[in-house]
């Protein structure tokens, strides 16, 4: 079921934290995303399969293979994001969206607005890090 959402609504900190209209503009916000990086993943498969690799010369073939493996890690990338969105899409669906999967607490709202996928609140974040770098140069 979906919520309407006023034309201008964005959360704020002044609201209850992930009551119903907010988790409506997380969940939206999300699929869109979705939509749009499935678009653009379609759009490079239809690019890759319509181009063809017979360049004359050395350089421009090289130049090619290399804009075409450039092109095929980002949407790799793009892949892996996408499964980010669709694990935020299930916590919406489970009420778990919004908070810390760390401490338990809430997410600040501008860090869910700058990422929506963010597990973690900036403080564990940021410790998430700290210690995957002490364990990295060991």
């Amino acid at each position: 079921m979906t919520i309407p959402l006023p034309h201008d609504y964005r959360p704020s900190e002044d609201e209850e934290f992930m009551n119903s209209t907010m988790l409506e503009y997380f969940k939206q916000k999300l699929l869109a995303w979705r939509e749009e990086l499935l678009a653009e993943s379609s759009a490079t498969l239809q690019s890759l399969q319509n181009e063809t690799l017979q360049e004359p010369d050395l350089a421009d073939r090289a130049s090619s293979e290399t804009e075409r493996a450039l092109e095929l890690r980002t949407r790799d990338r793009e892949r892996k994001l996408i499964g980010k969105i669709d694990e935020a899409l299930r916590r919406i669906d489970e009420n778990e969206y919004g908070y810390c999967e760390i401490s338990g607490e809430p997410i600040n709202i501008k860090r869910l607005e700058a990422r929506p996928i963010a597990t973690m609140t900036l403080e564990a974040q940021e410790q998430h890090e700290r210690m995957e770098k002490v364990h990295r140069d060991d």
